[in-house]
């Protein structure tokens, strides 16, 4: 048995955990990055990478499983491109964590949301819209307080707060410019902090909260990760939105507003490093323990 990773960079520390799971499984790898994949149509193999020491390696013949680690970033293009080689892998009986169309759902802001209210999970109250002028009259009916996030972002890496009407017309213009997508969400107090919930298939493996000095609480902007025993309704609630999507693996973000929890995102590619911190589970050998009684199956 031999598992893929496709990482951006194979030393970056979740990666690095998961193959130290699998060297105690006793599991060879291969890591390698989506732009140095190959793929063949009309003749075969239809995949196939160089590892680190130059070897070429046939992804469907020299590996049994592939983990996503996570797809990295790029034009619309490379990643609709990568998204079609999973698909292929996938439809050739490859097995891949997560599966592709729940990275796809989670990617899209709205398309996640979407889904995951058709479900029945709350969510914040939400616009999406390519007109400014529209845009305005959402911020207006969200209460004047709202976060605009880009449509494909992670991390919070460009949300941004706005509370002032001209300040909000101004960006809501700005990003209508650049042929881009208007989301925006209300503003859920939440003091500061959120729940991330660490799922693995039907079970959430651990959880903490994240804990900020201000209203962004992703532990890669800074937020301070606390342990925290999830309540048996957070816990349904948060496998009920990774299930709805698709994942296999994932981390739900919960926001304890006023109105009760709001799942605000599922991140189909999660990191791990903030939560390992927190908790005496090894989440790397959960994920390595669960891909294997897959591929048993």
């Amino acid at each position: 048995m031999k598992i893929g990773i496709a990482t951006r960079n194979m030393e970056a520390w979740s990666s690095t955990q998961v193959r130290e799971a699998l060297t105690k499984h006793g599991i060879p790898y291969v890591c390698f990055t989506f732009p140095k994949l190959v793929a063949q149509l009309g003749h075969k193999p239809y995949f196939r990478v160089k590892d680190v020491n130059l070897q070429e390696v046939n992804l469907l013949e020299d590996v049994d499983a592939l983990i996503i680690r996570p797809i990295g970033r790029g034009s619309l293009e490379e990643l609709v491109f990568r998204m079609d080689m999973l698909y292929k892998l996938e439809r050739e009986g490859f097995y891949v964590i997560n599966p592709a169309e729940a990275i796809e759902h989670c990617v899209d802001k709205y398309d996640i949301l979407a889904i995951l209210e058709d479900a029945g999970v709350p969510v914040p109250r939400t616009f999406a819209t390519e007109s400014a002028n529209q845009a305005i009259e959402a911020f207006k009916e969200l209460g004047g307080d709202v976060v605009i996030k880009p449509i494909f972002g992670s991390r919070g890496i460009g949300a941004t707060r706005v509370n002032d009407p001209e300040v909000a017309l101004t960006v809501f213009k700005a990003i209508t410019f650049q042929h881009g997508v208007i989301y925006l969400q209300e503003f859920v107090p939440h003091g500061h902090s959120d729940i991330r919930a660490f799922v693995v298939d039907d079970h959430v493996i651990a959880a903490m909260r994240r804990e900020a000095d201000g209203w962004k609480t992703n532990f890669s902007q800074g937020a301070r990760p606390t342990p925290i025993t999830l309540s048996e309704d957070f816990a349904e609630l948060a496998v009920k939105a990774s299930k709805s999507v698709g994942c296999k693996i994932s981390g739900v973000d919960i926001l304890e507003g006023p109105d009760g929890p709001k799942i605000c995102d599922v991140n189909s590619q999660p990191g791990w490093k903030g939560l390992q911190m927190v908790t005496k589970v090894n989440i790397a050998e959960e994920i390595v323990a669960f891909m294997l009684s897959e591929l048993k199956k």
